[in-house]
């Protein structure tokens, strides 16, 4: 569990009992002990980043404010919590980041509701019905959609109509690992695998961590059942690797670099990982060369640790110019690489693309991490969080004004820029995609 100090309530924390008449399914642990708000605060729809930002005392005065307006609209009665449809929202003092979480709901006609994932909007509940007024703006599609998704991205409507009548209870689980949101709302999928995407800051991915908060929108809405699994690393890469789809080939065989070439003196394999040796630099590169792909692996950092993922890579050289790019393997929260060139960062088109940062999880751990080169187009996702989606041929000002004179390749070997550190990767697979080729000028005669 991620704890935020700066964000933490004023609340009196006690231990979580269980409803009387329910008990979370295995592996899940109770958020609502059925009495009182102990492990919830108060907060309304407000930027986390801004919050985090202020001085310690204006936060604190702001959280303060907050958690006084709870009692005016929010109450337990009978083991349900519920809200008079105004007030600030309901926010865990916790903040999480990969998790499942269950949570029961009933609210009344014209209704209108929702679940702040990480502090950002939103999982929609509202009126389904013609009646609510608001099929104008998707109603009529139902509950469960990750509304302020851009139109027509993925998850911005559910995919199918799974509320229940007003009167009954509804049912959601929500499933976030990084960004990837799926939702079933009365056991029906209804949100796939989709980005979330940052209501507050669109340019970014959502934060790495946060809370989750019970909106409140002009409407009595009532909540129960509430728990929550978090999801370790393991699991959430093995998901997160199922929902890239299927179409890939295995290029390392965890035993030996047969398919490879290139600096094998400077990695080992080791427990089916390759590994850089301390000290031994050069690129390490596939036999076979590429055009357009996904690329798909997990990679854990020493602290500090420095590598790169070679792309379109002619075989001699320095990956980054030389080769069509080096996507940085970077362990850049640690403070050796506080004062780096945003292009060097974790995720970074080296040198000429930035990337998010925040999104590595903590050193030692694995890493799962998807590549897709696409023409002169590269995206990066990163733990579930797209952290780049850039093109190269767009590029025109690069770090220390250096060109980077590989960057129109169009084909090339696939690989690892090794930069002296014990940088691990494994499971690393790839999918081939098809070329466009442009329009035929048509002929003139």
């Amino acid at each position: 569990m991620i704890r935020l100090l700066s964000l933490c309530a004023c609340l009196l924390s006690s231990t979580l009992a269980l409803a009387a008449d329910w008990t979370p399914p295995s592996g899940f642990k109770a958020l609502f002990n059925g009495s009182d708000f102990a492990g919830w605060h108060g907060m309304p729809h407000f930027d986390p980043a801004k919050l985090a930002a202020m001085p310690e005392a204006d936060r604190q005065a702001l959280l303060d404010k907050w958690n006084a307006d709870v009692p005016l609209h929010w109450k337990v009665e009978n083991g349900v919590i519920i809200n008079d449809g105004e007030g600030v929202y309901l926010t865990t003092n916790d903040a999480y980041r990969d998790y499942e979480f269950l949570v029961d709901y009933k609210m009344l006609p014209l209704g209108d509701s929702g679940l702040y994932l990480k502090n950002n909007p939103q999982v929609q509940i509202w009126d389904y019905t013609e009646a609510g007024g608001k099929w104008n703006i998707g109603a009529d599609k139902g509950s469960g959609g990750l509304w302020n998704n851009s139109p027509g991205a993925p998850g911005k409507d559910p995919t199918v109509l799974a509320d229940r009548p007003f009167g009954e209870w509804n049912s959601l689980k929500v499933r976030q690992i990084g960004a990837r949101t799926s939702v079933w709302l009365n056991d029906k999928l209804v949100v796939d695998n989709a980005l979330m995407e940052n209501y507050f800051h669109r340019e970014l991915p959502i934060l790495a961590a946060g809370q989750i908060q019970l909106q409140t929108h002009g409407s009595e809405i009532q909540w129960k059942n509430i728990a929550i699994r978090e999801i370790p690393t393991e699991e959430a890469n093995q998901l997160l690797k199922k929902g890239t789809g299927e179409g890939f080939t295995s290029i390392f065989n965890g035993q030996d670099f047969t398919g490879w070439k290139g600096a094998i003196d400077s990695y080992e394999v080791v427990d089916g990982t390759i590994r850089g040796k301390v000290g031994k630099g050069e690129v390490l590169f596939t036999d076979k060369e590429y055009a357009d792909f996904v690329v798909r692996l997990e990679f854990k950092l020493p602290p500090a640790g420095n590598n790169g993922l070679a792309i379109r890579y002619p075989g001699q050289g320095n990956a980054a110019y030389n080769g069509m790019c080096e996507v940085q393997v970077l362990d850049s929260e640690h403070p050796k690489y506080d004062k780096i060139d945003p292009r060097q960062a974790h995720g970074s088109v080296y040198g000429m693309i930035p990337a998010a940062r925040g999104y590595l999880r903590p050193t030692g751990e694995w890493n799962f991490e998807e590549v897709t080169v696409k023409g002169s187009k590269i995206t990066v996702e990163l733990n579930g969080f797209k952290i780049l989606d850039g093109d190269v041929a767009a590029v025109k000002e690069f770090m220390a004004d250096t060109p980077h004179p590989g960057k129109d390749r169009k084909s090339g070997s696939f690989g690892f820029a090794g930069h002296q550190d014990p940088v691990e990767f494994r499971k690393i697979e790839i999918k081939e995609l098809p070329v466009e080729t442009p329009p035929a000028t048509p002929e003139v005669k």
